[in-house]
């Protein structure tokens, strides 16, 4: 009996925190970001100029960045389409329970997994879509008020806080689409470029079927000794992704792999390994990659003499963001202005979209408007992410990012290295993995070392 009602009042401390979680993160401050008009914008390897078009024109108040002295650039549409267009993944509620545990949302805990699925959305999307893509709806999204955002906040935690103490959780199905999508693309392309779009973002949903769903990114941090509320760290994201591309078995995903660099160090030929393992009589193509770095810009603090490498990587198109932060916060890093980074925040809870029912609602996986961080106040330990679609493009990224390392780095080492030949010519022995263990011991003693090494996220 006594152990009975000890879980009762876990199961009560746990609904509780969910739901002042679920209101503390819906209550969204809206501020404007603001942007120089004589320095570049980048993103993701692409560049905007704000330059002087018309001394009428102001930046349309729904797109949630200014230009300085209210001067409109000639690409800030183009920009905020671009922008806009990046899969944006935040904290969600009343999502199907958490196996092992009781939890129905991840508000207060899973941001670094959020913005690793961020990096993960843009690798794919690079893959399915290319980087010239835009989604044709981008520049529809209108932000709300602040006003709406705070009673629907109240309305949201009430429900939320009553339904925890109850025990009930009612999963709404959206009853609502962008807009009517028939007949809306002028072409076979464009129709299948939107049907990758809501793919990729199916992907990425919130139930335990989901191939990169929070719930499966859990079950694979099982193996690394981590559970559904604790804190994941940039290293520790970094092998879950690679573990979930693995093991899909989506057709659509065979034919691209993940590989995370060991100690700094990206082996050339065990990447190369990697692309070819698909390579058969009836395969010949070889696999695209996404290779992910974990590195610390610093000690305690980062290191400012690394602000031009960091700029340069986000100058790559086959960049696919950085999951960052700030002490305490992740954020997915995908652009910079001068000394500042951009960035999208994962820090906003909303509600479940079940992604499985015919033409779901896309608003709210777009971010309708950037925000900007001095570079200074980057927490030192991030994962940095490129996408390379062939073994040429690997040998080409390999070459181009070597060269950067070696130009921005001040100190007697650069941040990390690309080596040739294979880890094991380094002697670094890997412990045969069993089938029935997603990570090896050698793992295991790596994503050890990275969660007591990486800075706490709340």
């Amino acid at each position: 009996m006594e152990a009975t009602g000890t879980d009762e009042v876990d199961k009560l401390k746990t609904k509780f925190i969910s739901a002042w979680n679920n209101m503390k993160y819906s209550w969204v401050l809206k501020t404007k970001t603001y942007f120089s008009r004589n320095s570049p914008v980048l993103l993701l390897g692409k560049c905007y100029h704000f330059k002087y078009e018309d001394e009428d024109k102001t930046l349309p108040a729904e797109s949630g960045c200014t230009i300085e002295d209210h001067v409109i650039a000639g690409n800030v549409e183009e920009f905020r389409k671009d922008f806009i267009s990046r899969i944006w993944l935040t904290y969600r509620e009343e999502f199907p329970q958490i196996e092992g545990s009781a939890l129905t949302t991840d508000c207060g805990w899973g941001c670094t997994l959020r913005t690793g699925q961020m990096l993960l959305a843009q690798g794919l999307i690079l893959h399915f879509l290319g980087r010239a893509w835009t989604w044709p709806d981008a520049l529809n999204i209108e932000n709300s008020d602040s006003e709406s955002w705070t009673s629907h906040t109240v309305k949201k935690f009430t429900a939320s806080f009553e339904a925890s103490l109850s025990g009930e959780r009612e999963f709404k199905t959206p009853t609502i689409s962008l807009k009517e999508t028939i007949g809306k693309y002028s072409d076979d392309h464009e129709m299948r470029n939107e049907v990758y779009h809501r793919k990729i973002i199916s992907w990425f949903g919130d139930s335990p079927l989901a191939l990169f769903g929070l719930h499966q990114l859990i079950e694979y941090g099982k193996k690394s000794g981590k559970k559904a509320g604790d804190w994941y760290g940039p290293a520790v994201v970094a092998h879950i992704l690679r573990k979930a591309v693995e093991e899909a078995r989506h057709p659509d995903l065979q034919g691209i792999t993940i590989y995370v660099a060991q100690d700094c160090t990206v082996y050339n030929s065990d990447v190369i390994d990697k692309q070819s393992a698909s390579m058969t009589s009836d395969n010949a193509d070889d696999k695209a990659v996404i290779i992910l770095v974990p590195v610390r810009l610093g000690g305690e603090r980062t290191n400012t003499d690394y602000l031009e490498f960091v700029k340069g990587i986000l100058s790559l198109e086959y960049c696919v963001g950085i999951i960052g932060g700030k002490p305490k916060q992740s954020y997915y890093f995908a652009g910079f202005q001068d000394d500042s980074l951009i960035y999208m925040d994962p820090h906003y809870c909303q509600s479940f979209v079940d992604v499985s029912i015919k033409d779901f609602p896309l608003e709210t996986f777009h971010c309708p408007s950037p925000k900007k961080m001095s570079f200074r106040k980057m927490d030192p330990s991030c994962t940095i992410g490129f996408y390379c679609r062939n073994v040429q493009d690997f040998k080409r990224a390999s070459e181009e990012i070597t060269k950067m390392l070696e130009f921005s780095s001040k100190e007697k080492y650069p941040l990390f290295t690309f080596v040739n030949g294979h880890s094991r010519d380094y002697d670094f022995t890997s412990t045969t993995t069993n089938e029935e263990d997603l990570f090896s011991e050698d793992e295991k003693k790596q994503l050890k070392r990275f969660s007591t090494e990486e800075f706490v996220l709340l």
